[in-house]
């Protein structure tokens, strides 16, 4: 089974290279490398509990607005993005194909990470039903600014997308990493 070499690769020289934009995304980095380096396998969800995870804030062309994903399984509103894949060779890669996957959408991804965000999330084991130990998702944020006039659509995975107003926000989890993201093109 291939390890992950290269991906595992590019998310070491991503996170070695970038600078935390605040003293808690500098520990989350630091963090995220110590992971890596302990774990060959540490960006594929077969990595527990802790793996990496990529994601996208989609900005509309103005800067006024974020695309979000209403999750199917946790029933909120996020960025799109998810689960690192066998075929994926980069982060920004794999953050630019949930993207499109989950909205519809094509989109470029900026290659450098805009925001971290460590989470538990719920795992049961297959088949059992047993809530043993939960998984931490390592996620990565990247941006993208989308088109004007770009229409998403709804996967499989989503309840819904929707364009939010960046000032009414349905979580006020999403206003560090929607500003960032916003400042990194000047939207602030």
């Amino acid at each position: 089974m291939d390890n992950g070499a290269p991906l595992h690769g590019d998310a070491l020289t991503a996170l070695r290279a970038w600078v935390g934009p605040t003293p808690d995304q500098e520990l989350l980095r630091a963090r995220y490398v110590r992971h890596l380096e302990a774990h060959d396998d540490g960006v594929f969800r077969s990595s527990v509990p802790d793996h990496l995870t990529a994601s996208t804030l989609v900005l509309s062309h103005d800067g006024a607005r974020v695309l979000l994903t209403l999750h199917g399984k946790a029933k909120r509103w996020f960025q799109l993005g998810g689960h690192l894949e066998a075929g994926d060779t980069t982060l920004a890669g794999a953050a630019e194909r949930e993207a499109r996957e989950e909205s519809g959408l094509v989109l470029a991804v900026d290659p450098v990470p805009v925001h971290l965000d460590e989470h538990v999330v719920p795992f049961c084991r297959p088949g059992t039903g047993d809530a043993a130990r939960p998984v931490h998702h390592l996620d990565i944020r990247f941006v993208a600014v989308a088109d004007a006039g770009a229409e998403p659509v709804v996967s499989d995975e989503s309840l819904d997308v929707r364009w939010w107003d960046v000032a009414a926000l349905p979580d006020p989890d999403l206003a560090e990493p929607v500003a960032m993201a916003r400042a990194r093109f000047g939207a602030a």
